[in-house]
C-alpha cells in the first residue's frame, strides 16, 4: 500500500471508516428468508452475529439475559456498577439527571466505590440461571485480581477489554499480566481486545484468545481521539485483522480466531460493512443504550468517562427508540438504521446473493 506524505518528516497510509466504504451487489439475490446469521465461537453457538458492549448504560444483567434469550451474546461489565452496589438502580437514576457540567465529577466518585469479589459471583450465577451463555469482562489491570472469582462463578466466556490490549505490556512498575499463560491457564475461551493493527493482532491471536476485538469501543460516548490523539478507521482495521487471522490461520495449521468489531458500529449498515471487511461478529454500545429498556436511561457512557486521572469519554444522551426486541428484530419506525438490526443484516445479504455470514465476508466493496 503506498505511503502519503504528510510531510517532510512523516509519512502515513490511507485508512478507510465505514462511512468510506460501501457493499456492492453481486449477480445473485436471495430471500431474507433463507439467510442465516449465526455464527459460532469455540463451543458456542449463536443466532446473532451480535455481542453487547460491557458498558453499564448497555447491560444488565437482565438485560444480558434477554439478549441471549434472542441469540446475542450480552457481556457484562464484572467493575461496573452491578459489582460495586448491591442495588444500581438509585446510582443509574442519578446518572440520568445529573448536569451535563458535573456529570463527569460526579459519576468519577460514584466509580470509587470498590469492586466486590461477591457480587461479581452474584451477578454471574443470576445470568447462568437463566441458561444463557455467560460472559463478563475485566480490564487488563484487573484481570489478574479478579480471575479467579470470575472463573469460580461459571463464566462461560471471558472478556479482557481495554482501550487497547497488547500481547507484551512493559511496566517498570508493576508484573503486568501475561496473557499467554494466563489464556492458557484458564479453561474458558477468552476474547482480548482491543487492537486496530495487522501486527498487534498477530500478537494477541498467539496468546491462545478465541476472539479479538478490533477498534476501541466507546463509539457515541468515546473521546480518545480528542484527548490522546489516538483513533482508527474500521473498515481498515477490521480487513488488516482478517488478513492477521488469515496468515495465523497458515502459521498455526488451521486454527481459527474470530475477529470481532468494536467500535464506530452504530447503525445497521455499519453491521453489515463490518461483516464486508471480515469481521465474523460485531460488539455494539450506542445501538441497545437506545432501547428503552437499556439501564442507562437514554443515556450512554463507557468506563473511560468515569477515569479517575485521565477521562476520555463522556455521558450522552442518546435518547429511547424502541424495546431491545424492536431494535433487533423490528418492526422499525424509523429510517435511520437503528432499529431492526437483524433484518437489515439480513436484506444486505440476501440483496448480495449471500446466505451464510462467513459467505459475505468474500462481498465486493468500494470506496465512495
Amino acid at each position: 500500500m503506498t505511503d502519503i506524505e504528510i510531510g517532510r518528516a512523516k509519512r502515513g497510509r490511507r485508512a478507510y471508516s465505514f462511512d468510506d466504504i460501501a457493499i456492492v451487489p453481486s449477480r445473485r439475490t436471495r430471500d431474507p428468508e433463507e439467510v442465516s446469521t449465526a455464527w459460532q465461537i469455540d463451543a458456542y453457538r449463536f443466532e446473532l452475529p451480535i455481542v453487547a458492549a460491557p458498558m453499564d448504560s448497555v447491560m444488565s444483567p437482565e438485560a444480558a439475559i434477554a439478549l441471549g434469550q434472542y441469540g446475542g451474546l450480552g457481556v457484562l461489565n464484572l467493575e461496573g456498577l452491578w459489582t460495586r452496589y448491591d442495588d444500581p438502580a438509585d446510582i443509574l437514576n442519578e446518572i440520568a439527571e445529573l448536569d451535563s457540567a458535573t456529570a463527569v465529577r460526579r459519576m468519577q466518585e460514584m466509580y470509587a466505590e470498590p469492586v466486590k469479589a461477591e457480587l461479581i459471583t452474584t451477578r454471574l450465577e443470576q445470568m447462568r440461571e437463566s441458561g444463557v451463555t455467560v460472559a463478563g469482562s475485566l480490564s487488563p489491570q484487573r484481570t489478574k485480581e479478579f480471575a479467579k472469582a470470575v472463573v469460580d462463578a461459571g463464566v462461560d466466556m471471558f472478556v479482557i477489554r481495554g482501550t487497547t490490549v497488547s500481547a507484551e505490556h512493559v511496566s517498570g512498575q508493576a508484573e503486568p499480566l501475561n496473557l499467554k499463560e494466563f489464556i492458557y491457564e484458564l479453561d474458558v475461551p477468552v476474547i482480548v481486545g482491543g487492537c486496530a493493527t495487522y501486527q498487534a493482532a498477530l500478537h494477541l491471536m498467539r496468546t491462545g484468545a478465541a476472539g479479538v476485538l478490533v477498534g476501541f469501543g466507546g463509539g457515541a460516548a468515546h473521546t480518545t481521539r480528542t484527548v490522546l490523539g489516538v483513533s482508527v478507521p474500521m473498515a481498515s482495521a477490521v480487513a488488516d485483522v482478517a488478513g492477521a487471522r488469515r496468515d495465523y490461520m497458515d502459521e498455526s495449521g488451521g486454527r481459527y480466531v474470530h475477529v470481532i468489531a468494536d467500535g464506530s458500529i452504530g447503525r445497521s449498515g455499519d453491521i453489515a460493512k463490518a461483516i464486508a471487511c471480515g469481521a465474523d461478529a460485531v460488539m455494539i454500545g450506542s445501538p441497545f443504550a437506545r432501547a428503552s429498556d437499556a439501564p442507562g436511561r437514554g443515556f450512554h457512557w463507557g468506563a473511560e468517562a468515569h477515569h479517575p486521572e485521565l477521562p476520555r469519554g463522556e455521558r450522552v444522551q442518546i435518547g429511547s427508540v424502541g424495546t431491545l426486541q424492536e431494535i433487533l428484530f423490528g418492526p422499525s419506525r424509523v429510517a435511520d438504521g437503528t432499529m431492526n438490526l437483524v433484518g437489515a443484516l439480513r436484506r444486505a445479504m440476501a440483496t448480495t446473493g449471500y446466505t451464510e455470514v462467513k459467505e459475505f465476508q468474500r462481498i465486493e466493496v468500494v470506496v465512495s
